[in-house]
Parts: structure tokens; sequence; C-alpha cells
């Protein structure tokens, strides 16, 4: 079975663009997108998501307070916050809320596809 991925981006085109990126993978699937962080928390809590990819600046709810609230009502999930705004900073409090890792938008496709590989890899060897 898939790994299920939930996208939380606020750009149309960076979903599109992310979810063609995921589905090359035949071990990954996406389960659902969201436009801003309220919508996210819906979905993760009702898909279970492995992993979900949130963006930093959404409009209703920024990708910060919607992974406090995602890594409280669905432990389970991996998050991954992809954004323009990644630096040093915004590493440590993301980590403060439940994100374990910041990729930088600028930093490219596989960038993004190591961190996801990382985070499931994490996942199964503490599950295991």
């Amino acid at each position: 079975m898939p790994f299920s991925v939930l996208i939380a981006d606020d750009n149309p085109t960076v979903r599109r663009s992310l979810r063609n990126l995921i589905e090359l993978s035949t071990e990954w699937e996406v389960c659902g997108e969201a436009d801003n962080g309220v919508i996210a928390i819906e979905q993760a809590i009702s898909l279970h998501p492995d992993v979900v990819i949130l963006d930093l600046g959404m409009p209703v709810m920024n990708g910060l307070e919607a992974a406090r609230q995602i890594s409280q009502d669905v432990p389970k999930a991996a998050l991954l916050m992809f954004t323009m705004h990644a630096n040093e900073h915004l590493a440590r409090v993301a980590d403060e809320v439940g994100i374990r890792r910041v990729v930088s938008k600028t930093d490219g496709a596989e960038d993004l596809i190591g961190a996801i590989t990382a985070l499931l890899a994490e996942n199964k060897s503490s599950a295991g």
C-alpha cells in the first residue's frame, strides 16, 4: 500500500506541481490537498496521511499553527514545511510545533523528495 501525502499550500500551481512530483513514485500517493491551515487540519484528521507538506504562509491559518494542531490530533503524521522562508530560526520554531523537516522551495525537487523519503524511513524505524 502506498504512503499517503497531504499537500497544504495556498498556491494551486504549487499544489499541482507537488502532486505531479509525488505521484511519480509508485510508493506514494496524494490523499488530499488544502489551500489553508484550517482545511489542512480537517483533511489530516479525516485522511490520516503518512506525511503532511505545509506551506508557511497560507490564509485563514498559517502552516505553523496548523502543524501544532495536526501534531496533536494526528501524531503519527510526519510534518514537513515547504516554504520560501526557510532559515535556522524557522527550523527551530517549526520543530517546537512538531514539524520534522523544513525545505526551501528554492532548493528544488530533489531536496523535497529526499526529505519525504527520510521522514518515511524515520517513521518506519520508530514503528518497527
